[in-house]
């Protein structure tokens, strides 16, 4: 995932998609074995200090030592401090505005730069109560910052457009343009300053809802399970997954009949905080007058609702490749009925030889050629200069991601345990890593911060590369399914999963707008119908399943998750340019995207890099290698 700065930190992906479930696992059903590499053992490290400097990321890039980051702490607080001198004044002159915006983006800088170093450093120690400490430190600069700056947007809105025209036109506020512009697209959705005032005091209870939904979820006790050995074991929500994808078929149809009929006992409470997040949506969007919450929340990006709707719509058109896939699943499977149980239920089973890191390393740079030389030296540099913090201990966080600030260069934290599922996360967050070099080698600072709606676009181009680069290299049958089995899950996983859920936030949005109820019996009905349509006659009916709307706390985030679809089937179209046309891809896909920051509206930086999401041909593309995909396992099957 790419990691957001400070105050809007967000995790928006894990290696397939912040939704989906790791499908890389053994299966009792599973009559496939993908050839081994010869088996080594994971290294255990108990604390930071066991694990070679090699495989550490290196903060003293940042900062040599701590005076050194107090001393810039001191220096943000400072400037935040000093910052509202220009209050009242940004709106005489073309010069009072630059001199407002230059110490603007001086102080955002160096916030970013404070923070990044406080949060890597507890994130891969967090039981050093000295790293706790810098960490505290650095978000009350961010939150100073936050509070001395907050009049700013309001008053350069306050400047009337035809002296805002004159100084868009003015050069020395040329690399504010876009920033600027951006700025006053929102100008008919801002309301008068006491208005504005009014909203931002109400704004945490538009957050109540979430937290109300993390604290209960937090505070469900499930009941017990049989393993498959029948002995009795605690179900928790952090261990869910891991019985989903048991090789044993009744403790998976235990874990997700407890689990769920769990979660129905609290259904009403859960539909009144859900429905709560809804009202809140649609109200602000009406505060703010626009026509839905949709339109409100892509308004950030500035991309049409057009976007939204085409890829409900060109992924509705595709559903019976998707029931085509259950069918294989079942035949695969050698079951009557394929369940929402054995879903996460691999056709192929995992290779669990561990992989060393440095032949994760080979794969990933031969996996990523065809992006070019540069791209490639600069892959190979991440590898060796202390870019990547690659192994686990008992006090790192988990998962992955990509972070950095302007004034850094990328950094990629790992939890590396040798799996091939780990390769494909190398490759994509070092997607973001390249998507960043490169962004802040080209844009000014205020052009620097990327979106999600192009950010996962990077990433999972790599991974479509990489999956090219080991398909045909694969030398068995064996590993030839088990790879396509994998690319066949990250599209139901992503391309359809993610749009079955923006399908259902949009319509529980509607219904709301509309007056109808959103209590429990209606938000199950509808979800139970919606992903009966998108899994088809192949896959029984789990009246469970109902409730798994419950489950995802992104239907919390305001239309995000359909971000996920739409990046998935941009860099499939990327991925196919690249290999059809070679160097010329690169090169447009190189300086139009990975270097564009946020510099021109998402849409239109996708558009200059080749891929117009504005049509249904980037998605209706992608089916078409979902296809492909999909016949030539049908065909690997077939063989004798």
């Amino acid at each position: 995932m790419k990691r957001k700065l400070v105050a809007t930190i967000t995790t928006a992906t894990l290696t397939m998609s912040a939704l989906s479930v790791p499908f890389l696992t053994l299966s009792s059903h599973v009559v496939y074995a993908a050839e081994a590499v010869k088996e080594t053992r994971a290294p255990e490290y108990k604390t930071r200090a066991d694990i070679p400097a090699q495989y550490k990321w290196k903060l003293e890039d940042i900062y040599a030592d701590k005076a050194v980051w107090e001393a810039d702490l001191k220096k943000l607080e400072q400037m935040a401090n000093a910052f509202p001198r220009y209050q009242g004044k940004v709106g005489r002159s073309a010069d009072e505005l630059l001199k407002a915006l230059n110490d603007l983006s001086n102080l955002m800088r160096l916030r970013d730069k404070v923070y990044v170093y406080a949060s890597m450093g507890f994130d891969v120690n967090s039981s050093n109560s000295s790293l706790k400490e810098l960490l505290d430190k650095a978000e009350k600069a961010s939150a100073l910052t936050a509070e001395k700056t907050s009049w700013f947007t309001p008053e350069v809105l306050s400047i009337p457009r035809d002296k805002m025209k004159t100084y868009l036109e003015d050069k020395e506020l040329a690399v504010y343009k876009t920033f600027l512009e951006d700025l006053e697209r929102t100008k008919p959705h801002t309301l008068t300053k006491e208005m504005e005032e009014l909203l931002a005091r109400l704004s945490p209870l538009g957050q109540n809802p979430e937290s109300v939904y993390s604290l209960l979820s937090k505070d469900i006790k499930f009941p017990k399970i049989k393993d498959e050995k029948g002995k009795e074991v605690q179900l928790t929500r952090a261990n869910f997954i891991s019985y989903m994808e048991n090789k044993n078929r009744d403790v998976r149809k235990a874990a997700f009949r407890a689990y769920y009929q769990t979660l129905a006992g609290y259904q009403d409470t859960f539909a009144q905080t859900l429905a709560g997040k809804v009202k809140a949506n649609n109200a602000y969007a009406k505060a703010r007058k626009y026509p839905s919450a949709l339109e409100a929340s892509l308004a950030s990006n500035n991309v049409p609702t057009k976007v939204y709707d085409e890829l409900i719509k060109s992924v509705n058109k595709a559903l019976p490749l998707l029931h085509r896939y259950m069918e294989l699943k079942k035949k695969m499977l050698g079951v009557r009925d394929v369940y929402m149980y054995d879903m996460y239920t691999p056709m192929v089973e995992a290779n669990q030889t561990y992989i060393p890191y440095e032949e994760a390393q080979k794969r990933v740079l031969e996996g990523l050629a065809p992006m070019g030389d540069e791209y490639g030296k600069a892959l190979a540099h991440s590898f060796k200069d202390g870019w990547i913090d690659v192994y686990s201990t008992d006090d790192k966080r988990s998962g992955a991601y990509q972070s950095g600030a302007y004034d850094t260069h990328p950094y990629v934290l790992l939890n590396y345990q040798g799996t091939n599922d780990d390769i494909f996360t190398i490759a994509h967050e070092l997607g973001h890593a390249m998507h960043t070099y490169y962004t802040n080698k080209k844009q000014p600072y205020i052009t620097s911060n990327y979106p999600i709606f192009t950010a996962e676009v990077a990433s999972t181009l790599n991974e479509a590369l990489l999956f090219d680069s080991l398909y045909t290299k694969a030398k068995t049958k064996q590993e030839k399914m088990y790879l396509l089995n994998q690319r066949l899950e990250n599209f139901r996983t992503t391309l359809f999963r993610q749009t079955q859920f923006a399908e259902f936030e949009k319509l529980i949005h509607e219904k709301e707008q509309a007056g109808e109820s959103l209590n429990a019996e209606a938000l199950k009905k509808m979800y139970f119908n919606i992903n009966k349509k998108y899994y088809g006659p192949a896959v029984a009916d789990d009246q469970e399943i109902a409730m798994e709307w419950a489950r995802i706390p992104h239907f919390y985030y305001n239309f995000y998750v359909y971000q996920y679809a739409t990046s998935f089937a941009a860099s499939a179209a990327l991925a196919e340019q690249v290999k059809k046309e070679g160097r010329p891809a690169v090169d447009r896909i190189r300086e139009k995207l990975l270097s564009a920051g946020n510099s021109a509206a998402p849409m239109d930086v996708l558009k200059a890099a080749g891929v117009d999401v504005s049509t249904s041909k980037p998605v209706d593309d992608a089916m078409k290698v979902f296809e492909e995909t999909l016949n030539e396992m049908e065909k690997l099957v077939n063989q004798k």
